[in-house]
C-alpha cells in the first residue's frame, strides 16, 4: 500500500500491479512524484538495464509522465509532431542544457525541466506544453502497465512545489486508451496515439477543477434523465422470465437486498426491477447514515452506488468490510464509470461485483442471483 504521508520507498524489487498502484494514487488523491525503477524485457534485452518511470501527480491527476529510455528523443519527436514551430537548433540547445546530469538524483526528470525551459523562453505556450504532455503520457503509460516487478518511492509534493504544471490529466481514460492500443498492436492493427482534446485541460490556477467533481449520474442530469427513461423502459422487455428457475430455487426464502444510492429515481427503479416475494428491498438514499441502516436491516446483498456526496461508494465499502458481520456479505458496486481503474479500485476495497449503469432488469437479476446464496 502507498504511504501518502511521507516518501514511501520500496528499495528491493518486488512484484508490482500497475493498475492497482494507479488506482490507489487516484483514490487517495496523491500529490507528489512517483519514481519507479524496473527492468522491461522489450528494452535493452541483452543487458537488461533497468528503466526509470516518473509520474508527477497533483491530487491523483497526472501533470507529467516519463521514463528514462530515450526521453529527449521522445520529447523532440513530439515537439516536431505537434508542429510547435520550435527550430531544430533550439531543440539541440535544449538537449545540451538538460540532457547531461544525474537523472537518478533529480526529483524532476530532465526532459520535463527542458519542457519548462521552452515555455519560459517563449518557444512554447502553456497550451502547447499541455498537449505535448498528453501525447507523451500515452507513450509512457502503455509500457508502465506491463511492468511486473520493480521498486518505487513516492516523493512528497513539497519538494516540487516550485515546478510549473501545464495540465491535469485524468489517468483513467489514459489507461483505457493504452490498453486498447496495446491490444491493437498485438493484433497488428493501426494504433491511435493521440489523446482526445477533452482529456487535456490546461491549468487554470484561478479555477482549478474540484478533486471531488463527479461525472453526471443516472437521474441527476438531463442526460441522466434520458438514461433513466431507458433504464425504466427495459422493465417491459420480459427479461424476468430468463431467471424463472432462479426465482423458483429461492422461492422458499426471503432475502434482503440493500440499495444505497443518493438518487430516488434509481432507487425506485431498482425496487421495481426486484419486485418479487423472495426479495425484500431496503432503499437507502443517505450514504452517511447507510452504515447504521445496514447494520439494522442485516441484508444478504448490498447494491452500492459509487458516486455519492460526502461519502463515496469506495469509502463505504471499505468501512463495511471492517465490520465483522459484513466481511463476506456480497457488495456490488453500481456506477456509470466503466474504466479499468474504477474496477481496480473496486477490487482494492474488496467489492464482490461491478454493475454498470444504465442496466436492464435482466442485468440486475443476473448480478443478484450470481451473488445470493441458494441456501442459507
Amino acid at each position: 500500500m502507498i504511504n501518502t504521508r511521507s516518501s514511501a520507498a520500496h528499495s528491493t524489487a518486488h512484484k508490482l500491479h500497475p493498475l492497482s498502484l494507479l488506482a490507489q494514487l487516484i483514490s487517495r488523491q496523491v500529490s507528489g512524484c512517483l519514481r519507479l525503477t524496473a527492468s522491461y524485457p522489450e528494452w535493452n534485452s541483452a543487458e537488461r538495464q533497468p528503466a526509470q518511470w516518473r509520474l508527477l501527480l497533483e491530487r491523483g491527476q497526472l501533470n507529467f509522465a516519463t521514463n528514462s529510455v530515450n526521453s529527449f528523443d521522445r520529447l523532440i519527436r513530439h515537439l516536431q509532431a505537434a508542429a510547435t514551430g520550435v527550430p531544430s537548433s533550439i531543440c539541440e540547445q535544449m538537449r545540451l542544457l538538460f540532457e547531461e546530469g544525474d537523472q537518478v538524483a533529480d526529483v524532476i526528470s530532465r526532459d520535463y525541466r527542458a519542457l519548462c525551459w521552452l515555455v519560459e523562453q517563449k518557444y512554447l505556450s502553456d497550451e502547447q506544453a499541455g498537449q505535448i504532455v498528453g501525447a507523451i503520457a500515452l507513450e509512457v503509460i502503455e509500457p508502465f502497465l506491463n511492468i511486473r516487478e520493480g521498486s518505487y518511492e513516492l516523493i512528497s509534493r513539497t519538494q516540487i512545489e516550485s515546478i510549473p504544471t501545464y495540465c491535469r490529466l485524468d489517468l483513467r481514460p489514459i489507461v483505457e486508451i493504452c490498453q486498447r492500443n496495446s491490444k491493437q498492436r498485438a493484433a497488428g492493427q493501426a494504433v491511435t496515439s493521440r489523446l482526445p482534446n477533452a482529456m487535456t485541460a490546461v491549468s487554470d490556477t484561478a479555477n482549478p477543477p474540484s478533486p471531488t467533481q463527479a461525472p453526471a449520474r443516472l437521474g441527476n442530469s438531463q442526460n441522466g434523465q434520458g438514461q433513466t427513461k431507458q433504464f425504466l423502459a427495459d422493465k417491459a422487455t420480459g427479461s424476468s422470465s430468463i431467471h424463472q428457475a432462479n426465482l423458483e430455487s429461492l422461492r422458499q426464502t426471503t432475502y434482503t437486498v440493500a440499495c444505497i444510492d443518493d438518487s430516488p429515481t434509481v432507487l425506485n427503479a431498482i425496487q421495481k426491477f426486484l419486485e418479487d416475494q423472495s426479495l425484500s428491498v431496503v432503499a437507502i438514499n443517505d450514504p452517511v447514515k447507510a452504515l447504521m441502516q445496514i447494520v439494522r436491516s442485516k441484508p444478504d446483498l448490498i447494491l452500492l452506488d459509487i458516486t455519492m456526496p460526502n461519502l463515496d461508494g469506495y469509502e463505504l465499502c471499505a468501512l463495511l468490510r471492517r465490520h465483522p458481520r459484513y466481511k463476506r456479505t456480497p457488495i456490488v458496486m453500481v456506477t456509470g464509470n466503466t474504466g479499468l481503474i474504477d474496477r481496480a479500485r473496486a477490487k482494492l476495497v474488496r467489492a464482490s461485483g461491478y454493475l454498470t449503469k444504465p442496466f436492464t432488469q435482466s442485468d440486475l437479476l443476473k448480478m443478484v442471483f450470481k451473488h445470493l446464496p441458494t441456501t442459507r
